[in-house]
């Protein structure tokens, strides 16, 4: 399952992965590599199309670009570090641990869809907080996006923030894989072959998908996706003490 939402791949995803198996560090290398391949031609598209456009004096926004590089750089030094030690906890604790962790977090996103709550950044000291609890829980499992995006949807532009976004995914990405080299954990090469043609066909009904939330009123939706989210959760925390 590939969302091409800008957000969202590995907890749409991850849950119902870990229903067929409890083992977090087979997934994740996958969902990774999909996520770096995808974001790339994204950021590179959309570079390409903001080019095409300021060389036609048609950009609105021609002086910016598509990515806000100075914010990016300032929430790097915040998260870097908490990030590394999510990635560390990822290699040392017990996948049925981890899985657990993982559907615990799932489900108090999905409460949040379901109440039409999203998560919220007011001032520093949250940015602060949301920036590092989104880099350790990206760092154990890549589903820190909602806690992120609430801190980069209110201080970046709306026309930079998805290829910021997948920027900075991207960083946090190869942070992750270099671990996982390092480490020595199988990134399941053969599988990101033979799955990449379904990842395509998702990700560019993401695409489309993304531009009719933008469109209308995603409210529907995410209520819909918190139910189903949440019940997947509750399923594989019960048959985490079944087992």
């Amino acid at each position: 399952m590939r969302s091409g939402l800008g957000f969202g791949g590995a907890v749409m995803s991850l849950p119902f992965l870990l229903l067929v198996d409890n083992r977090p560090l087979v997934y994740l290398p996958i969902i990774a590599v999909h996520l770096l391949f995808f974001s790339s031609i994204t950021v590179w598209k959309n570079y390409r199309k903001h080019r095409t456009e300021k060389l036609a004096g048609i950009s609105l926004n021609a002086d910016s670009g598509t990515i806000d590089w100075a914010y990016l750089k300032k929430t790097m030094k915040v998260m870097i570090v908490p990030k590394l030690i999510g990635v560390a906890g990822l290699l040392t604790i017990p996948a049925s641990v981890m899985t657990g962790i993982i559907f615990t977090i799932v489900s108090v996103y999905s409460v949040t869809y379901i109440l039409n709550k999203p998560f919220k950044s007011n001032s520093p000291l949250l940015d602060n907080l949301f920036l590092v609890l989104g880099a350790y829980i990206s760092g154990t499992s890549l589903i820190g996006a909602p806690l992120i995006i609430s801190v980069y949807a209110t201080h970046v532009a709306k026309y930079q923030l998805r290829d910021t976004l997948f920027v900075l995914w991207f960083i946090l990405v190869v942070i992750k894989m270099t671990a996982f080299l390092i480490a020595g954990i199988d990134l399941q090469l053969a599988q990101h072959i033979w799955l990449l043609p379904c990842a395509t066909v998702g990700h560019l009904i993401g695409l489309r998908f993304h531009q009719k939330i933008v469109d209308g009123d995603p409210k529907v939706f995410y209520r819909v996706l918190g139910i189903s989210l949440l019940s997947v959760s509750i399923m594989g925390i019960v048959s985490l003490f079944i087992k």
